[in-house]
């Protein structure tokens, strides 16, 4: 069974950083995206950046330049750095796993920026 576990949220003030992590619980050996998203209560999910398995990655517009996304291959995980953030990164962060035409998720993890 595959679990994703995240951590590294937290309170920071405006243009702090974080790092989020992920790690699953399974070696992957097919090919796969994985991913972090965010969710603000009462919107949707949205996507922040993905990884895939060849190396591709792709972030959204709001994350470009302040955000990296990486995976740590022994680790099993996957990383989200964040740079610069702003209140408006405030939300619930999710960790995704696309694998065999399946979707894995954490519980996530809240990062809240605020002074």
């Amino acid at each position: 069974q595959v679990q994703l576990v995240e951590s590294g949220g937290g309170l920071v003030q405006p243009g702090g950083s974080l790092r989020l992590s992920c790690a699953h619980s399974i070696r992957i050996f097919s090919r796969y995206v994985m991913g972090w998203y965010r969710q603000v209560p009462g919107n949707q999910r949205e996507l922040v950046a993905t990884r895939a398995s060849g190396g591709e990655t792709t972030y959204a517009d709001s994350a470009k330049g302040r955000f990296n996304i990486w995976r740590d291959n022994a680790e099993n995980a996957v990383y989200l750095e964040m740079n610069n953030l702003k209140p408006e990164d405030t939300a619930h962060y999710y960790c995704n796993l696309h694998l065999d035409s399946l979707d894995y998720w954490g519980q996530g993890t809240q990062v809240t920026v605020s002074s």
